[in-house]
């Protein structure tokens, strides 16, 4: 039998993931295989006990509804999995199951030429309050961002602030400031960095947009959305429109992908041919 992991969430069937990791396995030729498993939060206790008796599993990637209720099943979290509180990773170490939050580094991969820089402010207006945001939320911090938090529940958005960086002077406000028009005059942004970040489902297939009016971007700032479908959100299209640089979601994806390929199989996923994978992950 072959040594292989898996992405496990309810519903599963459109999971990107078989396929970037299957394109890894091809092209590195080793000897594995990438699955996917529907399992809800009913069937996690039972899910994780058969797996600990299969000795070809090396572990899974964790989808909603998951992060969350994946964490009582496991033996240890990394550590900042366990600030996140949410993870989306699982490895067999030894005869343990330790629970990673990858979604963090995942995100500020494709924004490690900008924080190698050295700043003289930092800001990003992150919308959401789920479980991406948080991961996000924790990222950020470390790199020394003042963050604006914008939710349906400025409380909520407070709390995970409050939770998650408690020293850092952050901001939470209501997702509908940012939908209207507003004419604040930013001051000179050189030397600063500012993102704007989509971390909700807002503007994916089948959800509402996401009500985000540009003048709210600082001149110079990048305009990030996880959302992986569509791939160019009106968020973005917006966005790009008004001369800001962006980032999709396929970024987030494809890194924190890569950082849990390599704890799985032991080895680093060929990044060279991105630009290959994202053909294929966008055909």
């Amino acid at each position: 039998m072959k040594r292989y992991a898996e992405v496990i969430g309810d519903p599963i069937a459109q999971s990107k993931s078989p396929a970037i990791h299957g394109f890894w396995i091809e092209r590195l030729g080793i000897s594995a295989d990438y699955r996917t498993s529907r399992v809800t939060p009913g069937d996690v206790a039972g899910y994780f006990e058969e797996r600990r008796a299969d000795p070809d599993w090396c572990g899974c990637n964790v989808t909603m509804p998951l992060k969350q209720a994946v964490i009582p099943a496991l033996d240890r979290l990394e550590p900042l999995a366990a600030r996140i509180g949410a993870v989306n990773t699982v490895v067999r170490e030894g005869s343990d199951l330790v629970g990673y939050n990858t979604d963090a580094g995942g995100f500020l991969e494709p924004l490690t030429r900008e924080l190698a820089e050295t700043h003289y402010f930092r800001t990003a207006r992150v919308m959401g309050t789920g479980g991406a945001a948080r991961a996000i939320v924790a990222a950020l911090a470390a790199q020394h961002f003042v963050i604006v938090l914008a939710g349906r529940e400025p409380a909520k958005a407070r709390a995970i602030l409050d939770e998650l960086d408690p020293g850092g002077e952050h901001h939470a406000i209501d997702l509908a400031h940012f939908a209207d028009p507003t004419e604040f005059a930013f001051d000179d942004r050189e030397g600063c960095l500012d993102l704007v970040v989509n971390a909700s489902p807002l503007g994916m297939r089948g959800q509402p947009s996401l009500p985000f009016d540009c003048s709210h971007a600082p001149p110079g700032a990048i305009a990030y959305d996880i959302v992986t479908d569509p791939l160019e959100t009106a968020f973005l299209a917006t966005a790009q429109r008004a001369g800001h640089r962006t980032i999709d979601g396929l970024a987030m994806l494809i890194g924190q992908a890569a950082l849990a390929f390599e704890k799985f199989f032991g080895v680093a996923p060929p990044r060279g041919e991105d630009e290959a994978l994202r053909r294929i992950l966008t055909t």
